[in-house]
């Protein structure tokens, strides 16, 4: 069950995402002189909207992405002129499309920034002392709190997290006998973990603590760097892997992705951002494949065009759009599917 925490954590990330690549869009759209006739967060029908110049800005009822209604997107759309989509040159509607991919990774650039200028590294600390608690969660629910520092479980000593972790992962259901430190005294708590569909493991609702390493300001623009790069690598091998049937494809849709952002959000802010950076580098690297109905889609097509000095027929273009739509929609629900796999069993 959704706490209202909970769903304004799913609400302002998702919105924040589709957000900043619109932004990406519309902002690239001006500067290269392009009329965009509305702004929108969400599909369907309008809830509220207003107008400001020539542009129409709206919310819409149904929150799964937004658009940018650049006038001249379709060839045969010959009302917008020279400020048409069509009627700049190649290079121009190149950066149009790929900008909104591009800004959910600099997105995730400035969280990682923002976050290791802020809180620096937090540094798992040796032992199994708890960080956070959350609560409603088998260890919360035991009597457990933050600070306290697991000695034993079930008789058997605990000198690291990694310890603890092993212990609880396999122990579904089972009574764990915890002894553990609180401000220097011995206490004991039974505690029966939970199993998690998304972890796929027992748990009890505990995270590390850590410890505070601060990071300087040059450091961090480099460090923010690597590590949106080392992300993005990863991601991209992972859906290699998936596309060549070695890494099997566990996939996350809507559900499962609102789902994810909730239990972060019982963890923390930090949590939330940390997810937010993961989700963000996924929607920039995800809308850049060549799949038609996606950026990716719309920028090779332009490659094309490049290369053989003229458009792809309005045709061709509509029946790959149908094509790559239905592949999208076929799967949204695959992965729609496994989301309720997971919920449900």
């Amino acid at each position: 069950m959704f706490s209202i925490t909970m769903v304004v954590a799913v609400v302002v990330v998702f919105g924040v995402l589709v957000l900043v690549h619109e932004l990406g869009h519309f902002i690239t759209a001006k500067l290269t002189g392009m009329r965009v006739d509305e702004f929108a967060i969400g599909f369907g029908p309008k809830l509220c909207s207003f107008k400001r110049g020539e542009t129409v800005y709206s919310i819409r009822s149904i929150p799964l992405g937004g658009f940018n209604k650049i006038a001249g997107m379709e060839q045969d759309d010959k009302e917008a002129g020279d400020r048409a989509y069509w009627a700049k040159p190649v290079w121009q509607r190149m950066i149009v499309i790929v900008a909104g991919g591009a800004m959910n990774i600099f997105l995730a650039y400035v969280l990682i920034f923002g976050i290791l200028v802020t809180s620096g590294i937090q540094t798992p600390v040796t032992q199994a002392e708890l960080g956070s608690v959350v609560s409603q969660k088998p260890a919360a629910q035991a009597g457990l709190k933050t600070g306290d520092v697991i000695v034993a479980i079930n008789g058997e000593k605990v000198a690291t997290w990694e310890d603890f972790a092993e212990k609880v992962k396999n122990s579904d259901g089972q009574v764990l006998q915890m002894d553990y430190l609180r401000n220097g005294e011995e206490h004991s708590a039974s505690v029966i973990p939970e199993y998690d569909k998304t972890a796929k493991q027992a748990m009890v609702g505990v995270m590390a603590a850590t410890r505070h390493t601060p990071i300087s300001f040059p450091d961090a623009v480099v460090m923010a760097g690597k590590q949106v790069v080392y992300i993005t690598y990863a991601m991209i091998a992972a859906i290699g892997g998936m596309v060549m049937g070695t890494v099997h494809a566990d996939l996350a849709g809507p559900i499962g992705v609102a789902t994810i952002i909730g239990q972060a959000a019982e963890l923390g802010v930090q949590s939330v951002l940390n997810i937010m950076i993961l989700l963000s580098i996924n929607l920039g690297i995800i809308n850049l494949l060549p799949v038609p109905a996606l950026d990716g889609g719309h920028f090779f097509t332009l490659v094309v065009e490049a290369l053989r000095g003229k458009p792809l027929s309005p045709d061709l273009m509509r029946k790959s759009q149908f094509v790559g739509l239905a592949l999208l929609l076929m799967l949204m629900f695959f992965a729609t599917a496994q989301d309720f796999t997971r919920l449900f069993g």
